[in-house]
């Protein structure tokens, strides 16, 4: 397996959960939860699983709140006493680490306020300065899968192109129903999953990637990824396995469905 500690993962994390505002109201949308965890840490830990600790995360819509959360990170996952009257770093005493937890304190987060109204492309050329690597990894804030991140890297690797979108198959939200000459019934799938592949927001990059970014209004997916189509530089790494984004209350309710019920693919670690 490829060793991936010396690259980082440049989240995105500017979104503002528009289309699941039921549980996104007071927070940005890399924090709405799966199992009381935000969905970002989902995120970072198959990305740690695999060796990955270093993140850069791209903040937009109350980033701070993004900040806060890893900056109160320990009290939030441990017992711990405090002597309020100590204003040393002394004053808190942690007890026994939460099982699952063990290796959080491993991960190096660099938070890169990027704009509230930055676009996806605009963050990724925002966090340029960040990235000495040649290559790295690239991700929305707001989809889980069960994704090999090695295999992700080899492949991009093998083409030596500039970048590399994991492709995913998207269910459908309808039953497919299919009949024969007379228009009799002949078979009905529900929900299938269908042949065609979408962006499923997992990306290798290599640094040339911030050549094709003009401003903070730049869309990846649109004039940067447009081009780099043209010139043949953008390879897809099909992954026929899990994939789900957090982008309605419907998924919400998946999500935390398959956590509580020990069935959730992405959790890898």
């Amino acid at each position: 397996m490829s060793d991936l500690s010396n690259y980082k993962a440049v989240i995105l994390c500017g979104g503002q959960g528009t289309r699941i505002r039921g549980v996104a109201e007071d927070k940005p949308k890399p924090l709405i939860e799966i199992g009381g965890k935000p969905i970002l840490w989902h995120i970072m830990k198959t990305y740690s699983a695999y060796g990955v600790k270093k993140f850069v995360l791209a903040l937009g819509y109350q980033g701070d709140k993004i900040v806060d959360y890893f900056e109160n990170y320990h009290a939030r996952n441990h017992d711990f006493t405090m002597k309020i009257n100590d204003h040393s770093n002394k004053a808190f005493n942690y007890e026994d680490r939460k099982i699952g937890d063990s290796d959080v304190d491993d991960w190096e987060i660099t938070f890169a306020f990027t704009g509230v109204p930055t676009m996806t492309g605009g963050r990724v050329k925002r966090i340029k300065k960040y990235i000495q690597e040649d290559k790295f990894f690239v991700t929305y804030g707001d989809g889980v899968s069960d994704i090999d991140l090695p295999e992700l890297y080899n492949y991009h690797m093998s083409h030596g192109k500039i970048a590399t979108l994991t492709g995913v198959n998207l269910p459908t939200t309808f039953g497919i129903v299919e009949t024969n000459g007379d228009n009799l019934i002949t078979s009905f799938r529900e929900k299938p999953v269908m042949d065609g592949f979408i962006n499923g927001g997992y990306f290798v990059f290599n640094s040339e990637i911030f050549d094709y970014i003009d401003g903070d209004d730049c869309v990846l997916e649109n004039k940067p990824f447009k081009r780099l189509v043209r010139e043949g530089q953008l390879h897809m790494f099909k992954h026929p396995g899990f994939w789900h984004c957090m982008d309605h209350y419907k998924d919400y309710q998946t999500l935390n469905g398959l956590w509580d019920n020990n069935k959730a693919p992405w959790n890898i670690w």
